[in-house]
């Protein structure tokens, strides 16, 4: 039986990227690649961290995309939520009803 594919979105501070994208790459049983954007976040529940950011009325973040099985993305956020603990990392998964690569 084929595992169902989803999207996990992450989204974090901004100066977290690179530590996030290390980790990443380290969890090679799970994740096989991503995509990550630059971001900014809006809203009473955004934490502004920074003078600049408040001065500019939005946090810097930085948004990654990762499709996998539903069953990996389940393992692999229980691995990020340990390691990111107090982080203010924000996340969702939606289903994917097709993936591929057009050559």
């Amino acid at each position: 039986m084929t595992s169902v594919s989803v999207c996990l979105t992450l989204i974090l501070p901004r100066q977290l990227r690179d530590e996030l994208f290390d980790y990443l790459s380290e969890q090679t049983d799970l994740v096989r690649g991503f995509t990550a954007f630059d971001a900014a976040g809006h809203g009473t529940a955004v934490r502004l961290q920074s003078m600049a950011e408040r001065v500019k009325g939005h946090a810097n973040q930085v948004i990654v995309w990762i499709v996998l099985p539903r069953n990996d993305a389940a393992r692999l956020l229980d691995r990020v939520r340990a390691s990111f603990t107090g982080t203010n990392l924000v996340y969702w998964i939606l289903p994917v009803a097709e993936f591929g690569t057009i050559d």
